[in-house]
């Protein structure tokens, strides 16, 4: 079904009108109208100009508030890739209600909990997604309106489908709801946005930011480059605007790393090209000729790899003439396909970038031509950026001592729902409140920080530490390996045993534990090598590439016998 028409007058609305506040949903009135002929969103067969946007933004916003919804109401989005997950966002922050980000893959009991946890009145979901809506226990009563919407490309995504009592089609509420802006009372930087993230390693936690705190940490604070430096006052945004740019993440939009990024677009006047359905690189590849793309991200080895294989397979059939940079953010990218991308993109800038929900962005790496780099990320801290001892006292540069990373500054105001883990996470040092994500690091002879891997996956095995994200880094450069994880399990000697999860290349010659370790002696001790290896069809990761270390574990010790 074909969506409403945009109006004819809606362009000319508040043509002049600037923010006088850090409110995401004031910013983007503050924006849309400068640009309202630019595409602003293609996701498949989806295009989406900013004028398009608003107004269909406008017209769910009245939808959902002739439904009930409003400020401080949370809006769950059960969807892939769509135009609609953006429309849904922002007409949420037009009523001062809260988008809630849900994973595509949840099952009914997870999804049940999510929508128990954060509280949600109101539910979008994608037509193919509601098998899992109809199998939360209990049913969702507490939800008061159910939009369901069409894939934007059936061919490319499969799910049951089953139809709901309370839904009604996206479109037909769009068609007959007003596209006149909502008047929304109140709304100023103190609103809300939540996140949820994890899921892989325990329940997912919803992290509470203010819309002024996540604009500077997360979004850019109006530089999307984080190059000229953030804005001073919102009234200065519309001076930032490009005059075009091309932006394309990896990540589905129910991630932090493809939500901030394409609001830093989205709040410059640039264009956001979504990809709907699975990774398929050869897409990619003719959506970034097609669409000029600028700046591509991908989330780790699991996306990137298999880019660069279809590249590689599939010479001079796509230019990239407008590519000028490729970054990595959400997942640990090995140093090999780094200085592999540096070789067949020379001249683009590549970029790993360093963050998390709770943190927002805290720095990057910038790989020059040429240069070979080793290990995970190492970057240089900014003012509000440290690495801390267990005594809480910064770490000596050159020292050596594994630390925890920290950063200061604008921060969430915490979880959603679960005050022991906010005061775990969130720590005064010295009288400034810090966050501390987990990841471990140590401290350069030149003040740059060596990222080692998350403290929660480390290995101590026989009393040394095993950091996995370094292993896997060095094992998935073995020909015979297509993705892998590094876990521990216990191990009567060692304490923990290292185990490697692989998925091989392929699969009727799969390596051995041998191979493995003769592949990773020239790289690592001898103590940092798996003592078992198991071979798995598929390496289990979330849409966005994240690795999932619980079922990665449990599939190591049932192997390895030391679970039932």
């Amino acid at each position: 079904m074909s969506g409403p028409a945009v109006s004819d007058t809606l362009s000319d609305v508040n043509q002049g009108t600037v923010s006088s506040t850090y409110n995401f949903a004031d910013l983007w009135e503050s924006i849309w109208p400068r640009c309202a002929e630019r595409v602003a969103l293609v996701c498949g067969p989806q295009t989406r100009t900013y004028g398009e946007l608003a107004e269909r933004a406008n017209r769910l916003a009245n939808h959902l508030r002739e439904a009930g919804v409003g400020p401080g109401d949370r809006v769950g989005l059960f969807l892939r890739n769509d135009a609609a997950y953006l429309e849904s966002m922002l007409a949420a922050f037009s009523l001062r209600a809260i988008p809630v980000n849900m994973n595509h893959r949840y099952t009914g009991a997870e999804l049940g909990y999510l929508i128990e946890d954060s509280g949600a009145q109101a539910l979008v979901v994608h037509e193919t997604l509601t098998g899992a809506v109809a199998s939360v226990p209990g049913g969702i009563a507490a939800i008061r309106s159910v939009l369901i919407v069409s894939d934007p490309d059936p061919s490319s995504v499969s799910g049951e489908v089953v139809p709901l009592d309370e839904g009604l089609d996206y479109e037909v509420a769009l068609a007959a709801a007003s596209p006149e802006p909502v008047e929304t009372h109140g709304r100023s930087g103190d609103d809300t946005y939540l996140m949820y993230t994890g899921g892989t390693t325990g329940r997912p936690k919803g992290v509470v930011w203010r819309q002024e705190d996540a604009f500077f940490a997360c979004i850019g604070g109006g530089d999307p480059m984080r190059l000229g430096g953030p804005i001073d006052s919102p009234e200065q945004l519309p001076d930032r605007m490009v005059d075009a740019f091309s932006y394309l993440p990896l990540a589905p939009l129910m991630h932090a790393a493809a939500q901030w990024t394409t609001f830093s677009w989205l709040l410059a006047g640039g264009k956001t090209v979504l990809m709907p359905g699975a990774l398929d690189p050869v897409a990619v590849w003719d959506a970034v000729d097609e669409h000029q793309v600028n700046s591509l991200t991908v989330v780790g080895d699991a996306v990137a790899r298999p880019l660069v294989s279809a590249w590689e397979a599939n010479p001079g059939r796509w230019q990239a003439a407008g590519l000028f940079a490729i970054s990595n953010g959400g997942a640990p990218m090995s140093s090999s396909l780094k200085a592999r991308l540096g070789e067949l993109f020379e001249g683009r800038a590549i970029i790993d970038g360093f963050g998390s929900s709770e943190s927002g962005v805290q720095g990057s790496q910038r790989l020059t031509a040429g240069e070979n780099p080793s290990g995970l990320a190492r970057f240089a801290p900014g003012p509000t950026t440290g690495v801390f001892d267990e005594e809480l006292r910064p770490v000596e540069p050159g020292s050596g001592v594994i630390g925890k990373v920290a950063n200061a500054g604008r921060l969430p105001l915490g979880y959603l729902n679960d005050p022991e883990k906010t005061a775990s996470t969130f720590i005064e040092v010295d009288g400034q409140r810090y966050c501390f994500t987990g990841d471990l690091a140590t401290v350069e002879e030149d003040g740059t920080i060596q990222l080692l891997g998350r403290g929660s996956q480390c290995i101590n095995t026989g009393g040394e530490k095993v950091f996995p994200e370094e292993v896997e880094s060095a094992l998935v450069d073995h020909k015979a390996v297509l993705d892998v994880l590094v876990v521990g399990v216990p191990d009567e000697r060692w304490g923990s045993a290292v185990v490697a999860v692989v998925a091989p290349a392929d699969p009727d010659a799969p390596p051995t534990l041998d191979d493995v370790r003769d592949h990773l002696r020239a790289s690592l001790a001898g103590y940092k090598l798996p003592k078992h290896v198991v071979i798995v069809p598929q390496v289990e990761r979330s849409p966005a590439g994240k690795a999932d270390y619980r079922w990665a574990k449990a599939t190591a010790e049932v192997a390895v016998g030391t679970r039932t």
